[in-house]
């Protein structure tokens, strides 16, 4: 009933409009016939008295020729003009009217085009990482969440009558039209919020007398069709406020860092007056001109009521605090992470546009302090030779993403956006738990002995492959324990050579890493570092580990919901388990063992935190390219590298595990565990201790495995032979 009632006055408003004009035009076409009648009798009579005409201009007294000769047709002659006249005028004109009347956009196409919003990527207590939007950052708001002192301030500016016109104001209209005339280089619009909205969403901004026509006409269509409020809603939204801020609330946040329902009486009356020429009235490039239109603005709200001078006063006196504009974006590797797999999830085009509101995992306060470590530490050991680190820590029992630090400076012009968690470098050691795993789930028991000794492998096709140990010693007999946690190369290569490096890759691939094929084309290098990682697969890695050997597919959202709120993210993730409970038992513990690795890393190291029990190893390439730190507790993981992103070697004198990445390893987990007590595996039940009592060693092993009868290292003279076979 409502909306036939706004038909009716439509149909009566159209109806008055024709007749207006009709009646001006009858007068116009009088005062010009009867001015050429007098003009016309004029001349009869000069000629009757024999007078001699005045001398005109060849144009106008060819013009006046033609005038007069209409009256010399015959009466034939005269019906055949007026009917061509007459055809125009009633049957021409009014179907062109009626078919561009039909080719003017439908009124209802405003709610689809004012719908567009921007992806909001949030972390996950909901503060605000990055919006994703096409080159107009769209946030909108309904007109409840509005203040009043917004609305009222933009209406005193824009449209003070707009609560009583029907979409057009005549008066502004006659006004604008008077000035065109009277300057013509200055076409003035005259437009109320109903015609900027059509404005803006339907049609463009030529400035013809054509699409103002169109804009006046579609704004009585939409009076007819939306109600005020929905109106105002729908042009507060859509209007901009400078460079790519549109609406009210994208112009709230990118000026004051706020919410539009947060923003006081003087943000309020600042933000109202940029429409009208956003670039001349920013603040940011010029707060003298922002302020004398604030000020405009102001007393224009006085003058209408909206209102008393003691409040204007008190708004234009507030001191504006305007966030920083370089650029706003938080943890802004993982936002690119992110949006690339929202991308493949949902298509550019809906990302762009959607309004999808995307929480993820990461914990933003552990995001800046990971951030800032990363910084100092490896600006303050420059001198080891490395320009970038990278970082990333997980919650190994929730699979998500807490913190992802791709570079040292997203926004260096030259590197900066290089993104090392995901990019592809050579792991260097960190690797070996993969082979350690697939042995220990074979014959294998941390107390099996391997003969650290030299040993060269000859392959058809290939050169002859000689591993040495980082320290360019052998170490005779070991426990596998030891050769882990000590991370000798030797060892690791024989390990790897009974197991197959293909079965190490394909250990790999279940434990985390995508990019590991096994294709044959690595050696028993692979054990070493010899095939690439991702950063982010190789802290999953360990990950799988922390999970007592189960995969999980890591995931950067808690949740992902539409424009209207509707939940679109189904966690559907892999978990398989890779590896048994034991065996992940015992690589954490063996990477946990202080005493094991001391001859290879001294007492005082970075791989140890006072009061924790943590897994930990570190990977460094033979040309010290690249140098890694991976440890784990049950509930969380950190993974940190180091290096150089041209892939230049560090400071081979100086640079090590120990000395690289390491160091910043250890400042972020103890972050991350600050507050929370030691936490430790239970013992799997299948997992028994045996105790040597003649040197009183001890070990853990599976049930069933081969346990060999003394668990004593072997002697020195033992060693000695060893090294001399």
């Amino acid at each position: 009933m409502k909306y036939l009632e706004k038909l009716l006055g439509f149909i009566i408003l159209i109806g008055s409009t024709v007749i207006e004009i009709s009646t001006i035009l009858f007068t116009l076409i009088k005062n010009i016939f009867f001015g050429f009648w007098e003009n016309v009798k004029k001349i009869f009579l000069s000629i009757r008295a024999g007078k001699d005409l005045p001398k005109e201009k060849p144009k106008r007294r060819y013009f006046l020729s033609k005038v007069l000769s209409i009256f010399s047709l015959s009466f034939g002659e005269k019906m055949f003009v007026l009917g061509i006249l007459f055809s125009i005028v009633f049957i021409l004109i009014p179907i062109t009217l009626v078919r561009w009347i039909n080719e003017l956009p439908s009124p209802e196409k405003l709610a689809l085009e004012t719908d567009r919003r921007s992806t909001r990527i949030l972390d996950r207590r909901g503060r605000l990482l990055y919006e994703i939007y096409v080159d107009k950052n769209y946030n909108p708001v309904t007109v409840n969440e509005i203040p009043d002192h917004m609305i009222k301030a933009t209406l005193a500016v824009e449209d003070d009558k707009f609560f009583q016109h029907p979409g057009i104001r005549v008066d502004s209209i006659i006004r604008a039209l008077k000035n065109n005339i009277t300057n013509k280089d200055s076409l003035q619009g005259g437009s109320t919020i109903t015609q900027q909205l059509v404005k803006n969403t339907l049609l463009t901004s030529e400035r013809t007398l054509s699409r103002k026509i169109k804009e006046a006409v579609l704004a009585l269509l939409v009076e007819a069709t939306y109600s005020k409020e929905k109106i105002l809603e729908m042009y507060l939204n859509n209007i901009s406020y400078g460079g790519t801020s549109w609406g009210v609330q994208s112009a709230s946040q990118k000026y004051f860092g706020k919410n539009v329902w947060e923003i006081t009486l003087g943000e309020a009356s600042l933000l109202a007056g940029l429409p009208t020429a956003p670039t001349s009235y920013s603040p940011l490039s010029d707060i003298n001109v922002a302020k004398e239109r604030q000020k405009y603005v102001l007393d224009r709200m006085v003058f209408l009521g909206y209102i008393n001078e003691d409040e204007s006063e008190k708004a234009y006196k507030e001191e504006l605090h305007f966030i920083n504009q370089g650029g706003y974006i938080r943890a802004p590797h993982f936002v690119d992470f992110v949006r690339k797999d929202l991308e493949k999830r949902y298509g550019k085009r809906y990302v762009e546009t959607g309004g999808l509101e995307v929480t993820t995992t990461l914990d933003l306060d552990l995001q800046d302090k990971v951030q800032e470590i990363i910084v100092s530490e490896v600006r303050n050991n420059s001198y080891l030779g490395f320009s970038n680190g990278a970082a990333v820590v997980l919650d190994a029992k929730k699979s998500e993403i807490l913190a992802y630090v791709g570079s040292v400076d997203y926004f260096q012009d030259t590197w900066g956006a290089y993104d090392v968690v995901t990019a592809l470098r050579q792991p260097g050691s960190s690797i070996k738990p993969v082979t350690y795993a697939l042995a220990l789930s074979g014959k294998y028991t941390p107390a099996t002995f391997i003969n650290d000794s030299p040993i060269t492998y000859k392959f058809k096709d290939s050169e002859p492959y000689t591993p040495v140990n980082y320290d360019g010693k052998y170490h005779g007999k070991i426990s596998l324990r030891h050769a882990l946690a000590n991370s000798y190369n030797v060892p690791a290569v024989k390990i790897a050579n009974d197991v197959g490096p293909n079965n190490i890759v394909n250990k790999g691939r279940e434990m985390g890493l995508t990019n590991w094929v096994a294709d044959g084309a690595y050696g028993l290098s692979i054990t070493l570092g010899g095939k690439e990682v991702m950063l982010l697969d190789h802290t999953n890695l360990y990950a799988t580990l922390a999970r007592l050997g189960n995969y999980e597919e890591l995931s950067p959202y808690l949740s992902i919901k539409d424009s209207k709120s509707n939940s679109i993210y189904f966690d559907n993730r892999k978990k398989v388990q890779v590896l048994t409970p034991e065996v992940s038992y015992i690589i954490w513990d063996i990477l946990s063992d202080n005493s094991a690795r001391l001859p290879a890393f001294g007492v005082n190291n970075f791989l140890s935190i006072p009061g924790y029990k943590i897994a930990v190893k570190t990977g460094t390439t033979n040309n010290i390219k690249d140098n890694w730190a991976l440890g784990y507790t049950p509930s969380y993981v950190v993974g940190v590298w180091v290096g150089n992103n041209d892939g230049s070697p560090m400071n081979q004198n100086l640079a090590s595990g120990l000395t690289g990445a390491a160091p910043i390893w250890n400042k972020i987990m103890r972050v991350v565990l600050q507050g929370i007590d030691n936490e430790i595996f239970d013992q799997p039940e299948n997992v028994f201790v045996k105790k040597d009592e003649k040197c009183g060693y001890s070990e853990i092993f599976i049930k069933g495995s081969n346990i060999p009868e003394s668990l004593c290292p072997e002697k020195d003279s033992d060693k000695d032979k060893d090294k001399n076979d």
